[in-house]
């Protein structure tokens, strides 16, 4: 039997043990599918750290990562080698978690005088009405698009759906959904006067 996925264990026997069982818990090895879980935990714990997770959210991304294995374990290919296939589900977790981190310190106030020092501008009618036009022409720029690059949009941008859960919703490739969204992103900002990269 070969050896678990744990220092002093080789890479590939690491890689085998647990390839082994993901297949043995898609064919519902309960047990299989607890000790991989397991077996996991550190891995996705340094992949967090390896893409920058502050260590007080790492053990949230964890969470997502097995939730999402959880999710997703149907689309894993026993063939395929498993660490690469847990790599990415823990990069794009990785990646919501950054995000989200980054969008919490924007509203984050730092300075004590802040809103002593920078007064809440008031929004006129004119730029709330400015702003609801740009969201209808954004609608209406999205909806004009054609059909993979809609649902590349709709999935990956605003659902903010990884490239793997996209492909499972949508029934295409990771490869056409990354082409499509490329594209899309390039004739919207061509269509609502952005520069067109």
């Amino acid at each position: 039997m070969a050896a678990d996925a744990r220092p002093g264990g080789g890479a590939a026997e690491s890689e085998a043990r647990l390839a082994a069982l993901m297949a043995a818990a898609q064919d519902g090895d309960a047990a299989a599918y607890q000790r991989l879980l397991r077996l996991c935990l550190p891995l996705v714990g340094s992949m967090a750290r390896g893409r920058g997770v502050p260590a007080d959210r790492v053990d949230d991304v964890i969470q997502d990562v097995l939730l999402t294995v959880h999710r997703v374990r149907h689309t894993y290919d026993p063939a395929r080698p498993f660490l690469p296939w847990l790599r990415a589900i823990a990069q794009r977790r990785a990646i919501d978690a950054l995000r989200a981190h980054g969008r919490q310190a924007v509203r984050e106030v730092h300075a004590p005088l802040a809103y002593e020092t920078h007064p809440d501008p008031a929004t006129t009618a004119a730029q709330a009405l400015e702003r609801a036009d740009g969201a209808d022409d954004l609608r209406a720029a999205v909806a004009a698009l054609p059909d993979g690059q809609r649902q590349a949009i709709e999935e990956l941008a605003l659902r903010e759906r990884s490239l793997a859960e996209a492909a499972a919703v949508t029934g295409r490739s990771t490869g056409a959904l990354k082409v499509n969204l490329h594209r899309a992103l390039k004739t919207l900002r061509e269509r609502l006067g952005g520069t067109g990269a």
